[in-house]
């Protein structure tokens, strides 16, 4: 059985499958991954089930030794991903090989927040109330509830089978996800005539930048104040993932995995489902503007979304064998053809 150990946690790495739904009465967010889609194509790289628990790593990645054979891959809109601590290249979107004792680094995440890192078997934690999710404002699943740290081992799932025989699948460019660019598609809000005609002008219409504030929870926006007509309190009631709220400053904030279960804010809209993976992937400074849409079209980008999925799974079910692949090894990095 393999497992690995942390030689460096990165910035803020955590383990995430799919989300802990079922638990909001309770006060307790699903949490998961912020990038469902990106979090399915590394997992089905390397034959997990698109909902496995995999790592989600912020902007800057950790360092592990591999204990027993594995079969690893990264998903990220770019990053480094290399062998070793500062060593050889290996490539992005496709599954690696990499032996018992070799070291894996994800350094840099250039574009977009996140990297996604999966592994044949999964990251086998304990699942907490149904889910091997972090959440870390909770303090529930993962690793204790918290980031990765130095010294934490990270058992690996069991995969019934050679895991070799998952080594050299790809996704190529053309299914890879966020290459939609152009505005944040959104919905109206529960509380959208609360706003003056103003500030619905100002929100639908302007630009925003995303805070160095952004977090797990949530983009935090900065611009011009979204006015309301009669200030930013409100009964508190549920919230949704995309859920806008303007808070006291006037300032827009999405909510994300590890939002609050129930808010009050004012909501001016909602990001639609089909565009939160990519309202997830938003660096600060990165700026954003937003685009209502009817719930047709919700729908139908919805719909999309799941056909990209299913052509990334059709694509590798259909790989031919005797691709090369690549295989890591204490040693160095070589290509089996």
């Amino acid at each position: 059985m393999a497992w690995l150990e942390v030689l460096h946690g990165g910035l803020s790495t955590t383990v995430q499958d799919a989300g802990r739904p079922g638990y909001l009465a309770q006060g307790l967010a699903p949490a998961g991954a912020v990038d469902g889609f990106m979090l399915a194509c590394a997992n089905m790289l390397v034959g997990n089930p698109a909902e496995a628990a995999a790592l989600e790593i912020t902007l800057d990645g950790p360092v592990l030794r591999v204990v027993g054979d594995a079969v690893m891959a990264l998903a990220a809109v770019e990053a480094e991903w290399y062998a070793g601590e500062t060593g050889w290249s290996l490539p992005t979107w496709e599954a690696v090989l990499v032996r018992d004792g070799a070291v894996v680094t994800v350094g840099a995440v250039r574009r977009g927040v996140r990297a996604y890192l999966a592994v044949a078997g999964g990251i086998d934690v304990p699942p907490v109330l149904g889910s091997r999710s972090t959440h870390v404002r909770a303090g529930v699943g993962g690793l204790d509830g918290r980031p990765l740290i130095r010294g934490d081992r990270l058992p690996v799932g069991r995969t019934g089978e050679d895991v070799a025989r998952w080594a050299g699948r790809s996704i190529p460019e053309r299914l890879r996800p966020h290459r939609r660019s152009g505005p944040i598609r959104v919905m109206p809000g529960p509380q959208a005539d609360a706003f003056s005609r103003r500030g619905l002008r100002d929100f639908f219409f302007g630009r925003f930048r995303v805070s160095a504030r952004t977090d797990r929870m949530g983009v935090r926006l900065e611009g011009p104040p979204i006015r309301a007509r009669a200030g930013y309190d409100i009964v508190s009631e549920a919230v949704a993932p995309g859920s806008v709220q303007v808070t006291g400053d006037g300032q827009p904030l999405v909510l994300l995995a590890e939002r609050p279960t129930t808010g009050g804010y004012p909501k001016i809209a909602t990001v639609i489902t089909a565009d939160l993976d990519v309202m997830g992937q938003l660096r600060p400074g990165q700026w954003v503007r937003f685009l209502e849409v009817g719930e047709a079209e919700a729908r139908r980008a919805l719909v999309e979304r799941q056909r990209r999925l299913e052509a990334v799974r059709a694509h590798l079910d259909a790989r031919p064998p005797g691709r090369p692949w690549v295989v890591v090894t204490a040693a160095g990095v070589y290509r089996v053809d």
